[in-house]
């Protein structure tokens, strides 16, 4: 499909990572329907954090959203391995966690780093319901972590 998502993320200079390995007890992604719930993403690359720390604190709101976009693409390679990206109907919602300094508030500029990707990748349909989380801690010391739920045909 010429326009399809694959398309896309290569027009935006984006290839899917492999999946993520789970860090503990669960998979990736489930299919239940006509949904997807994909696990908490982290921007990992090649196995390895791209960064740690909070963010306001030794990784900036604008290091943070790049990371948000890792998390969403490493999201979109979960649903990709599963049902394939050409499947999905519409992100339904997305949840940011945004490890954040003390005084941080930036948490949905950060986010937007996924929900921007969305939206380039799947236009309309990539418009969704949002959270937009500032926690005191994300495994690994992640600075940001993404999970997403899809409607699929």
């Amino acid at each position: 499909m010429s326009n399809g998502p694959h398309t896309k993320l290569a027009e935006l200079g984006h290839e899917l990572p492999e999946v993520a390995t789970p860090a503990g007890s669960y998979v990736p992604a489930v299919q239940s329907g006509k949904h997807v719930y994909v696990s908490g993403q982290l921007p990992l690359a090649e196995g390895k954090l791209l960064a740690t720390g909070k963010v306001g604190a030794g990784v900036s709101a604008e290091q943070a959203k790049d990371l948000a976009q890792r998390c969403a693409l490493n999201a979109l390679a979960a649903i990709d391995s599963l049902v394939g990206l050409e499947n999905v109907v519409k992100v339904v919602k997305l949840t940011g966690f945004v490890a954040s300094a003390p005084g941080f508030t930036g948490q949905p500029g950060v986010i937007n780093g996924a929900s921007d990707l969305f939206g380039a990748v799947f236009g309309e349909a990539g418009r969704h319901a949002r959270s937009a989380v500032g926690v005191a801690e994300l495994p690994l010391d992640a600075p940001v972590e993404v999970e997403v739920i899809v409607e699929v045909s």
